[in-house]
């Protein structure tokens, strides 16, 4: 598990955390997220030392393959029915999903301290800019549009939860980048902490409720489609 996977899974636990929140006090999560994070690039910064990079640790990036499909639309001003909202909820989580395993390998070569290859680097670029339209087309089309009753909340929910996750881990593994290099001066704490405001384990139980209660299948969160 690399670095950005094991702060994601820290921030799943804040709610086994919040009973050490004290309104208006000194101890708070910020605090908490300070001591827990030196011990994580401690701890990265070691594996980043020791790690093996023989050949059958590298992933074989020739056979990924960069997802065809992402959430399109050309509506605007229109008024969505239910089932097309759900079918565009649907294919909105599982390009994201898609899109984030065909980017893990390459992320696992830059936190191993590999140099890309100009193939790779171009595949990944892709991806990264497929992941960008991916966000973006979603987020136009809820705030363009009239959705359903009860799903213009749940959607920019989704909308918010996704884009910051993305940006979450790209800013994550940069940080990573930036201690193992000494450029502590690089490192935007602020923007990661309030990134951790909307990818949480509390916004993703909201959201996975909703699809269940919605009946909206989708790959993502390690859902069976």
């Amino acid at each position: 598990m690399h670095f950005a996977d094991r702060v994601l899974d820290y921030y799943l636990l804040n709610l086994e955390m919040e009973h050490f929140y004290v309104q208006g006090g000194e101890m708070n999560m910020r605090k908490i997220f300070y001591g827990f994070f030196i011990v994580l690039v401690l701890s990265a910064c070691s594996q980043k030392e020791n790690i093996d990079t023989t050949e059958d640790e590298i992933p074989f990036t020739t056979k990924i393959e960069v997802p065809s499909t992402i959430f399109t639309s050309e509506k605007n001003n229109s008024t969505i029915d239910e089932e097309e909202m759900k079918l565009s909820i649907k294919t909105y989580l599982d390009s994201s999903e898609e899109l984030y395993n065909a980017s893990y390998p390459f992320e696992e070569i830059i936190d191993a301290g590999e140099e890309l290859n100009k193939n790779e680097i171009e595949k990944f670029n892709r991806i990264n800019k497929l992941t960008k339209e991916n966000d973006e087309n979603f987020s136009n089309y809820i705030l363009y549009n009239t959705l359903p009753e009860g799903y213009q909340e749940e959607s920019e929910r989704i909308s918010r939860y996704i884009t910051a996750s993305s940006e979450y881990i790209h800013e994550l593994n940069k940080l990573l980048d930036n201690v193992s290099d000494g450029n502590f001066s690089e490192i935007d704490i602020e923007s990661i902490i309030d990134k951790s405001d909307v990818v949480n384990g509390r916004e993703q139980k909201k959201i996975e409720e909703f699809l269940d209660k919605e009946n909206i299948h989708t790959k993502a969160f390690g859902r069976d489609n």
